[in-house]
Order: structure tokens, then sequence, then C-alpha cells
């Protein structure tokens, strides 16, 4: 297994500038985002799963650990299959979810299903991380919960075997996860389960749709033909074969060094139909510079070496403002993000974070509520922390590829969802690990 703790020295990094455009094909580690989801469908599911190469990185090893500590039988040594066979949930277990917000917001549900005590804890960022409305919306479907802490974290499912479900109404604006975690262990409540989010729009739309479309590719009856309303029937789910694409948001920062640099970027192994966001992508990276297209040999992203300002509206695709940012300040005119507030909730400030730290190399930035104005000028070396946050990191390397001394004080944070992130960056841009 892999590092499940948040004790590891930092590893500080030296960003490699280019000095050439970038040319490379890379097949990137599976996204996130559907491994975790396979897991938690598979540990619930009828019969026994393989998921097909999935994201080995801290969060999703967490997730595998969490639900093996609740009774699923989970077996991810071989790096290309993880094999998962359903078993009665039983406690008493604890689940460290480290930084992860799924495994946070996932596995609370399906610990209300065990026949025990489930505990929960992890890294201390993450207590400040929002969880409130799926503790109550948790309680209001019959899950005991102790919470010990100040925060919503450390706290405690008294699992009694089953959720009766019913209808629920949770304000999910600071997470699509609040709902995702429901409508994922919601086939195995006696009564299924209707989520009504009431409150500001809830972010990161595409991954709701991947959640319902996961659950209907494992057996389940979900409705979500009314606005901001989940409905999932109660049933069986079955065992099956998830194919786990590549991670669009590990992607990003390697398709925008093909516009920093004017290079090109082919990801190999790109599904022609995906589960994630990749036409917003796609017109993003175009309204900034670069060329994409998608065929027999992957997604490719091809730059000018010029990159433009833009104004948008991230709140679908929030997880890309880091790198996003990052373009915009090597960009030819301004740029103004918009709709991110909630990712104040994310690994760390993510906007008070990227603003403060660009400004420490020179930028011109200015925080809003929900989001960033970016005006280019030029930029100087300097320390880039990235308080424990994989984006930080991704973001001070984007930038590094046109400013010289841009030094990360702590590169290993990457290993949360990308473990090879220093080698393959340093191998594109230099041509050694």
């Amino acid at each position: 297994m892999g590092n499940l703790t948040a004790t590891r020295p930092p590893q500080p990094w030296s960003a490699p500038t280019a000095t050439d455009p970038v040319a490379t094909t890379l097949r990137l580690p599976g996204s996130k985002s559907l491994t975790a989801r396979a897991l938690v469908l598979s540990a619930l599911a009828g019969g026994p799963s393989t998921v097909l190469r999935p994201l080995r990185a801290r969060d999703t090893e967490l997730m595998a650990a969490g639900l093996r500590g609740m009774g699923a039988h989970a077996s991810i040594t071989d790096d290309e299959r993880w094999l998962v066979r359903p078993h009665p949930l039983v406690g008493p277990a604890h689940v460290d979810v480290g930084l992860a917000g799924t495994v946070m917001r996932f596995l609370p549900p399906v610990a209300g299903l065990t026949d025990g005590r489930v505990t929960f804890d992890g890294d201390p960022a993450v207590r400040a991380r929002p969880l409130g409305p799926l503790v109550e919306a948790l309680r209001s479907l019959g899950v005991r919960i102790d919470v010990t802490g100040p925060g919503s974290l450390p706290l405690t499912v008294l699992g009694a075997g089953r959720v009766s479900g019913g209808e629920v109404v949770i304000d999910a604006s600071a997470s699509s996860q609040l709902v995702s975690g429901l409508l994922l262990a919601a086939p195995r409540f006696d009564r299924g389960v209707v989520v009504r989010h009431v409150g500001p729009p809830v972010p990161s739309a595409p991954h709701l749709r991947m959640t319902v479309r996961m659950l209907r590719a494992a057996g389940a009856a979900v409705d979500d033909g009314m606005p901001d309303v989940w409905t999932v029937e109660p049933g069986p789910l079955a065992g099956r074969v998830w194919e786990i694409e590549p991670d669009l948001s590990g992607a990003v920062p390697f398709f925008a060094a093909a516009l920093v640099t004017g290079g090109e970027v082919t990801l190999q192994g790109w599904p022609h139909s995906s589960a994630q966001p990749v036409e917003r992508l796609r017109a993003l990276l175009h309204e900034m510079g670069g060329e994409v297209s998608l065929t027999t040999g992957g997604l490719s992203v091809r730059g000018t070496g010029v990159v433009h300002g833009v104004t948008a509206d991230l709140s679908d695709v929030s997880e890309l403002t880091p790198v996003l940012t990052a373009l915009a300040m090597l960009a030819d005119s301004p740029s103004v993000f918009t709709g991110v507030a909630h990712i104040r909730g994310h690994e760390t400030d993510r906007l008070a974070a990227l603003a403060r730290e660009f400004a420490g190399l020179g930028a011109d930035v200015t925080e809003s509520h929900d989001g960033l104005a970016i005006r280019p000028r030029p930029l100087r070396g300097g320390t880039f922390r990235t308080y424990h946050d994989h984006r930080m990191a991704h973001a001070a390397a984007v930038v590094g590829l046109a400013v010289p001394g841009v030094e990360l004080d702590d590169v290993g944070c990457t290993s949360k969802t990308m473990p090879e992130f220093p080698a393959l960056w340093s191998q594109m841009v230099t041509g050694k690990s």
C-alpha cells in the first residue's frame, strides 16, 4: 500500500523552466472521481467487481482501506486491476479520511449500513471541510451519528445494519459530494432516497451526472429529471467491470504546458464518450489559445506560445481553477474567474492561497468572494507554498515553465492524486525524470 499518512517530511522542489516547446505523449493514472465511486458501488454490490486501470494514490487507497475496515474485501495489490468482493458490513471500524473529500462524504452513508460503530477522522485541515449538511441529512434518514469535535470531524456513526431512507432536504452548495454520498449508498436503504437540494446552485454538476451515470451502470433506478431533486429506488447493485478513464483534472497541468510553451501534449487512452467535463475543458483551453483534438491516438492539446485571458464562470469545473489561474498569470490580457466560492472549503482556501502565493511572485491578482481577477505582469521567482494541496503544486509548476526560480515548499502533496507527478513533469520539460 502507498502512503496513508500525512506525517511525511516536506519535499521541496524546483519547478523546471522550459527552454523549448514541450512535445510529449502521456498515459496518466485513472480518474480519482471514477475510482472512488467504483470502489463504493463495488463494496455495496451483490457480487464481485473489477476496477480496471484505477488511480493508485493516497485518496483512493484511503477509500479502499475504509471500505476494507467495514468488512468489504478489496485487493489493490495489482496496479492495473483491483478486485472488490462485498461482505456483510460490520464494525467496529475506524476510517482515516486523510484530506479526501470523497472518503469523508461517501463513507458515512455506507457506515450507516454497518452493524457496529465506525469512527471517522483525518488530517487536521480536513476538519474544516464542509460536512455538516450530510450529517444532518443522515440523521433525518435514521442514522445515529455522534460528532465529537468542534467541527464535523471527528465523528462516530453508530450503524444499525440498515438505514430506513426516505426524503431529505440538504443544502449542497458547498460541495456536490454531499449529494453524491447519499446517492451512492441509497440503493441499499430500505426506502431508497429522495434528495432535494435547497440553496445556492450545487457546484461541480458534472460530478453529480457522473454519480448518476455510474449508479445506473450498476443497476440502480435513478430519476434526476427534476432540477435539484434526485430519486434513487431501493434495490440490488450488480457487481461488474469498471473501466476507469484517465483523470481529466490531473491532465490539465500538462495541457497547460502545451499552451505556455507553444508545444503539444497528447493524453493516451481517452474515450470518445467521457464521464468527465472534457467539452467544457476543450472550450476553455480553446478560448485561452489552445487547439484541442480527439483522435484514436488520444486527447491532444497544442499551443501557439501565446496565452489569452478569459472571463469565465468555473462553477462546473472548479477543480481546474488553480491551473487556469496559473495560465492567466502568463496571458496577454486580463482574466476574471467567478463561481468558485466553494473552493475555499477544499484542501485549503484555494482562492486565498492562490492570491497570496502568486502575489508573492509579483502578480497583480485580486480576490473576490467567489473568484479571482488577474492582470498579467512580469513575475519573479520565489517560494510558493502548497498548503498540502496538490492543485496548488500543479499551479506553481505551470508558472515555473515560464518563470525561473519558482520553488515549491512541498511537491509531495501531489501524492494525493498523482504520486508520479514530479517525475512525469520533469521528464516532459527537461527530458529527465
